[in-house]
């Protein structure tokens, strides 16, 4: 776990990974993810020290300035613990009744958003996808208590900035429970072609 993350997000490929270069050179940080993303751009995740993750994050936030290519930036000097697993791509299956999802426009701003609602109310976190395959979209998917998941939901555009926009959110208040461990499977397409539901008809073919 680390003590700190940064995300960045750059409008074209050559100006992130010249801010790579510069964030390594600049500070001993963990490059964690990094590469080109949908559509056209790219991200780059560091973390590690309070301080040298900050400086890594100027460094590369400096690049993008210089470049007119920063879409949108964020440092979090003491992410939510269950953050650090799933930038990773960690998925866990949902525990609580209600399962909410959240899609906005760009990647660090969903990052700024989930630590913040992770702190305020008492969820959990399913899932978290930066940009991958979703068309430069982020999409987070937490559970918990059906009051909560709709607090937090209802949090979301107070809490979103100006930064970024919401593109679509969902509330499922009692989760099927074929969806649910599908659900533990990530939301990428395919996750779910295991998955029968009991019951199902099944085409049989001959041969």
């Amino acid at each position: 776990m680390h003590q700190a993350l940064a995300l960045l997000e750059f409008s074209n490929v050559s100006a992130g990974v010249l801010a790579v270069d510069r964030m390594l050179k600049k500070s001993p940080v963990a490059l964690l993810r990094c590469g080109s993303v949908h559509p056209g751009r790219y991200l780059a995740l560091v973390g590690g020290s309070v301080a040298s993750t900050q400086e890594a994050h100027a460094a590369g936030a400096a690049v993008g300035c210089e470049q007119n290519a920063l879409v949108d930036d964020v440092f979090l000097g003491d992410p939510h613990p269950l953050l650090n697993a799933a930038v990773m791509g960690e998925r866990v299956a949902p525990a609580g009744d209600a399962v909410g999802l959240c899609e906005i426009s760009n990647s660090p701003a969903l990052l700024r958003l989930m630590d913040a609602l992770l702190k305020d109310v008492p969820i959990g976190l399913v899932e978290i996808r930066l940009a991958d395959d979703l068309g430069g979209h982020a999409l987070a998917v937490f559970d918990g208590d059906l009051p909560n998941v709709q607090e937090a939901l209802n949090m979301v555009a107070e809490r979103l900035g100006e930064t970024a926009q919401q593109l679509g959110s969902a509330l499922l208040p009692r989760v099927d429970e074929t969806l649910r461990e599908v659900l533990g499977t990530g939301t990428k397409f395919g996750a779910c072609a295991n998955w029968t539901p009991e019951g199902a008809e099944i085409l049989q073919t001959e041969g």
